[in-house]
């Protein structure tokens, strides 16, 4: 890869160790004669004192940087891939606390492979984005989601019923607390957690998996991620609970449809020859750990 001239970065500023972190990584740019943008959520919180530093002003700034650093959690990680969406941009995740699915670079090799990076010996790894257009009294609102989309009954605690299609022949009836639409990277989040199965990143697929669900029958289902996932509710229903990523919350008319598919645009993440997804696997779900006992 090209070793890269800019970048910027984003970062979770209520984090104690993001301040903490944010200074040393400014002296390492200084040091290797790379331009570090900050975003004005950075310049303009009052811990900030490096407000000589270039801005990101807008989304379309970023499309002219060479790759976007975030530091903070999985959750901070997906509230920049949303921004990014179209523009391509890679991103490294830096994870403030313990390892992350996405946010995989700790603090203790950050500055390791901070030169791995500035010297152009990484990777990209594609991930998938999943689309929701979500119709209702004639209008189309279109939502972007890196790990998940979540449907429920919202505060009514009401059982969702929810009729679903896939490339217009019909599934079933979900009768559940909930259903998730996830894609290969949300696979080891909400959807993993409500029985549904982990997928590689490297299958190209998109999950449906419901939550709590009212009979045994109702089980998770992988679907190719070229499908369109149709999703209808019962008129009786008060309202529908619309959550994209655990983040973005849309409040709907059980009228609505939403039609689910991947996006035509894919995140670039930073990766390296050295780094193994099932290692990352192991050490997130413990797997052969013995029991404390």
């Amino acid at each position: 890869m090209n070793p890269p001239k800019t970048f910027g970065i984003w970062g979770n500023t209520d984090k104690d160790s993001f301040w903490e972190t944010l200074p040393e990584i400014l002296s390492w740019a200084d040091e290797n004669e790379l331009i570090a943008y900050l975003t004005t959520r950075i310049i303009q919180d009052q811990k900030c004192r490096f407000d000589h530093r270039p801005v990101i002003q807008s989304k379309d700034d970023m499309g002219a940087l060479d790759f976007m650093l975030v530091l903070g959690g999985d959750g901070t990680f997906l509230s920049l891939a949303r921004a990014i969406e179209h523009r391509g941009i890679p991103i490294l995740g830096i994870h403030l606390g313990d390892l992350g699915f996405l946010a995989k670079v700790t603090r203790n090799d950050l500055f390791t492979r901070l030169d791995q990076v500035s010297s152009g010996n990484y990777i990209l790894e594609k991930r998938i984005l999943a689309q929701a257009l979500i119709h209702k009294n004639g209008k189309t609102i279109r939502r972007i989601g890196l790990n998940d989309f979540v449907l429920s009954n919202g505060e009514s605690h009401r059982m969702l019923s929810a009729t679903v299609h896939v490339n217009d022949q019909l599934v079933g009836d979900y009768k559940a607390d909930g259903l998730i639409i996830a894609t290969p990277t949300g696979s080891t989040a909400y959807s993993l957690s409500a029985g549904g199965p982990i997928v590689t990143p490297a299958v190209d697929s998109l999950i449906i998996t419901p939550v709590a669900a009212h009979t045994l029958t109702s089980r998770p289902l992988v679907v190719p991620a070229n499908s369109k996932i149709l999703l209808s509710f019962k008129k009786t229903d008060e309202s529908i609970l619309f959550i994209a990523d655990g983040q973005i919350h849309e409040t709907l008319d059980p009228s609505c449809e939403i039609e689910i598919t991947k996006s035509e645009y894919e995140i670039n993440l930073i990766d390296f020859e050295d780094c193994d997804y099932f290692q990352t696997l192991r050490t997130k779900m413990g797997w052969g750990r013995r029991g404390d006992g």
